[in-house]
């Protein structure tokens, strides 16, 4: 996936102009992103703090390998017991 141009420092800087009653499309304009990019960014890191941003990047990005690790090895076992029950 592309990497953003924007630190997570930027991001929470621009999510505190939308609590500070300023208008989301000048906001997008000021930042030059879309209006979707700025409701994703809001529902996933409002009121974020930009380390507690990264720690949630890190976690994200443990969470997907652990997630792979678990189908792998989900995958190796059904392929032991299939080999189990052809010997049986």
């Amino acid at each position: 996936m592309k990497a953003s141009k924007f630190s997570d420092a930027h991001k929470a800087f621009i999510l505190k102009q939308g609590s500070d009653r300023v208008a989301v499309a000048e906001i997008c304009r000021m930042a030059e992103i879309s209006q979707a990019t700025y409701l994703n960014w809001k529902k996933k890191c409002d009121g974020l703090l930009p380390t507690e941003m990264c720690r949630l990047k890190q976690l994200e990005e443990e969470n997907g390998k652990l997630k792979k690790l678990v189908a792998d090895l989900s995958l190796d076992k059904k392929m032991l017991q299939d080999v189990i029950r052809r010997k049986l």
